[in-house]
């Protein structure tokens, strides 16, 4: 990889995010219609796409107030669900281990599924690269933004449609084109599959436990396979 500016590294990070807004826009918007139709105010609604910024994590704390879930547990089962966070950190820290905090704070706010996806190829690619983080950093403030404006929409439009919908099909799709595109040898594919696979069979346990226990086993089918080679 030819050596690039902070500017034209921070380009190429928005540029590999965009085509992900294709999924992420319909999953911001409908966020913002489930957010209203569980009785979250539209205030709210659209602070929490700030504040929290993790879309599946939006969508289950949504759900839990609709519900009526004690906020203990809504809070507990948040910090649950995105602690695959901690998996993507562990991935990029050896290469972002150097910058200082103030970066690091911010990358860490911004790095999501997608932002994740979409700037750890060119990551992987050149890792000595001072300008590695602005890969980052495009992915992930390009996601933001888009992700805001998606989740505004949501809200304005969640009062013209009816209530009832059930829209949180759009969660496991938006996964699902983020996922495929990046199984391109056998080791990711093991991790996809055992990960799926362990994600149904522990889908009856409480408080999306078994989402995580799937992360662990997909990691440690990825990483057996990995070896073999």
């Amino acid at each position: 990889m030819r050596r690039m500016t902070p500017a034209s590294a921070f380009l190429l990070g928005v540029r590999a995010l965009m085509p992900m807004h294709l999924g992420v826009v319909p999953f911001g918007v409908i966020y913002g219609v489930v957010a209203l139709q569980s009785g979250i105010p539209p205030l709210a609604a659209f602070l929490m796409s700030s504040l929290v910024f993790a879309g599946s994590a939006q969508f289950l704390l949504a759900q839990l107030v609709g519900a009526g879930a004690p906020a203990l547990l809504s809070v507990g089962a948040v910090g649950l669900i995105n602690l695959r966070h901690a998996l993507y950190s562990a991935s990029v820290a050896p290469i972002l281990h150097a910058l200082p905090r103030r970066w690091k704070l911010l990358l860490a706010y911004l790095l999501t599924d997608e932002a994740y996806a979409a700037a750890i190829p060119h990551l992987i690619d050149n890792p000595q690269s001072p300008t590695a983080h602005w890969i980052l950093f495009g992915a992930g403030f390009a996601l933001w933004a888009g992700w805001q404006l998606a989740t505004l929409a949501g809200v304005l439009l969640g009062a013209q449609l009816p209530s009832g919908l059930d829209l949180d099909f759009a969660l496991p799709l938006t996964f699902i084109a983020i996922v495929v595109p990046m199984i391109d040898n056998r080791a990711r594919l093991a991790a996809a599959l055992v990960a799926g696979a362990t994600a149904v069979l522990l889908a009856p346990l409480p408080y999306k436990t078994g989402l995580f226990a799937a992360a662990l086993a997909g990691l440690g089918a990825g990483a057996f396979i990995g070896e073999k080679r």
